[in-house]
């Protein structure tokens, strides 16, 4: 009874043995596919990363994250979209909450120095959404005396407090549909961030004849796809990826799919940087 008793538990551990070996080669986020992969977006940005009511993921970004996942081997069923917003990006990546990051995340020294960037694949440039039919606003000094509303730990927000207008009144909310919201409801005078997030905002039909862009380059932001420090195996991977969707026309399939209805003018796709 005792030598079967030892077979059973001998056959048992190896069962459990060969269990966990499988486990570890087909875990997610494995990097070369045949598992999963979770990838930061943003949830609420209109043409450039959005979760729509019925659970679906659209916008520029999530094109070009689902493209660069199949070529890392993923179908667009292994991926799981989890939001990520302005302020935590960096901790994100820090901790291994997600592979890598889309989500209009502009290139900066401050950044790098705790994220590592692929790319970068779009410029777009800081403007300010404001009301159809303000007329006080041409200038980014006019800032000064006006209210103004934008995400926490933007860039927009960093630029309008250090450069652009020091004196403005502003206000940072957790999301831009939140500033959006204040603006329509005159609680503030605008709202300030990349023009390709505005413009997709503005080009929503519930949104439509309300707001316009003020059509100011405040800035030149480049996005990037972000991703753990470190990490140049994945960097190297990733801007192939990107190149061939350059090659291949999908990036400019993916610029008029987001934009094209909006008369947003985009600049053409930046050099990436191999370095």
């Amino acid at each position: 009874m005792k030598l079967r008793a030892r077979k059973v538990s001998a056959a048992i551990a190896t069962v459990l043995t060969l269990s966990l070996a499988a486990t570890a080669c087909g875990g997610s986020d494995s990097g070369d596919g045949g598992g999963k992969i979770t990838i930061g977006i943003k949830f609420d940005q209109p043409g450039v990363g959005l979760k729509t009511p019925d659970g679906k993921y659209t916008g520029f970004d999530v094109d070009v994250a689902t493209y660069i996942a199949k070529e890392l081997g993923y179908e667009a069923k292994d991926i799981e979209w989890k939001q990520t917003p302005s302020s935590q990006r960096e901790t994100m990546l820090a901790n291994g909450d997600v592979k890598f990051i889309v989500a209009s995340y502009s290139i900066t020294d401050k950044r790098k120095a705790k994220v590592d960037f692929a790319g970068p694949y779009f410029l777009a440039h800081q403007d300010l959404l404001i009301r159809k039919d303000e007329t006080g606003i041409t200038k980014a000094a006019d800032l000064n005396e006006k209210k103004l509303c934008s995400v926490t730990g933007s860039t927009s927000a960093q630029n309008v407090q250090e450069k652009l207008a020091p004196k403005a009144d502003l206000k940072t909310l957790g999301g831009y549909s939140e500033c959006l919201t204040s603006l329509e409801n005159k609680e503030v005078d605008a709202l300030t961030t990349d023009d390709a997030i505005l413009a997709g905002y503005a080009s929503q039909a519930e949104h439509q004849g309300k707001f316009k862009l003020a059509g100011l380059k405040l800035s030149n932001e480049n996005y990037g796809i972000g991703i753990k420090k470190g990490d140049a195996d994945l960097k190297a991977k990733i801007n192939k990826a990107l190149e061939k969707m350059k090659s291949d026309k999908s990036w400019d399939k993916f610029v008029e799919a987001n934009f094209g209805k909006s008369g947003y003018q985009n600049e053409p796709a930046p050099a990436i940087d191999a370095s």
